[in-house]
């Protein structure tokens, strides 16, 4: 039984992080505290019937899809509307429109002021999308783009950065490329327009910034090694979704905020 409610956790997790809710939301949604939510979701307390009925109605999905353990979830952009694979037995959940609209410009930010550098390629892309995303986290406890990152060998990886691409391309929004850097071989990305700056919070393009100020002139092996150093990125299990609340146990240099006895 308990192996269940750890897997159910689990699930519970992966599901939150694909619809951009941090724990503190869902605690508030659920009028329970954040480290209850934590609980659940590492199988150290068992959620009940009620909690369940509430996660279905905050999700839009069946109690009991939530409670199939069999079912494994895929990200896909396509629609806003869950489906079931039946074949596959997957639960198919769509990002968020508000998350990819930011995803997109966010890309198009970064390419139009550093796309130009011949070492970024679509490793180094990963990466600053990953603390761009984890740093805003951090400091503001909200989603900026809300991207899921697994991790690998490579560092972090956004899942969803493939099929936002392709989109992309269709829309003429910007261009894959081949080229080399030092020999070896690299796929970059031109932009076809620039970014809609509306979309974008000053407090967004501050850590944007920062990000690009501080590691975009890091080679793809500089960065990678960079971000394998990173509490959440060494907390996290060889490609397991990388958890945004680990941003909250980065030591220097990597935190961005103060933390006093009080947060602890």
């Amino acid at each position: 039984m308990d192996n269940f409610y750890k897997k159910l956790g689990q699930k519970i997790k992966n599901i939150r992080e694909h619809f951009g809710l941090s724990q503190y939301k869902i605690s508030e949604l659920l009028g329970i505290n954040r480290v209850a939510v934590s609980q659940i979701e590492n199988g150290a307390r068992k959620i009940t019937a009620a909690e369940i009925a509430k996660l279905s109605t905050i999700f839009n999905i069946p109690s009991d899809i939530i409670l199939d353990l069999e079912k494994d979830i895929e990200v896909v952009l396509e629609s806003q509307k869950l489906t079931i694979q039946k074949e596959h037995k997957e639960i198919r959940i769509s990002v968020p429109l508000k998350n990819l609209k930011k995803f997109k410009e966010v890309l198009l930010y970064i390419l139009n002021e550093v796309g130009s550098k011949p070492n970024i390629g679509e490793s180094v892309l990963y990466k600053l999308l990953y603390f761009i995303d984890f740093n805003f986290y951090e400091k503001y406890e909200e989603q900026l783009m809300g991207a899921t990152y697994i991790k690998n060998n490579y560092g972090p990886t956004p899942k969803e950065f493939i099929k936002i691409v392709e989109e992309m391309e269709k829309e003429e929004e910007l261009e894959k490329i081949k080229t080399k850097y030092y020999q070896y071989p690299q796929r970059k990305y031109l932009p076809l327009r620039v970014p809609d700056l509306k979309m974008l919070k000053a407090i967004e393009l501050k850590i944007i910034d920062e990000v690009l100020d501080k590691l975009s002139d890091m080679t793809a092996a500089q960065i990678s090694e960079y971000s394998h150093n990173d509490v959440p990125w060494l907390t996290t299990d060889e490609g397991d979704i990388i958890d945004y609340e680990s941003v909250f146990y980065r030591t220097a240099p990597y935190s961005k905020r103060s933390y006093s006895e009080e947060d602890i």
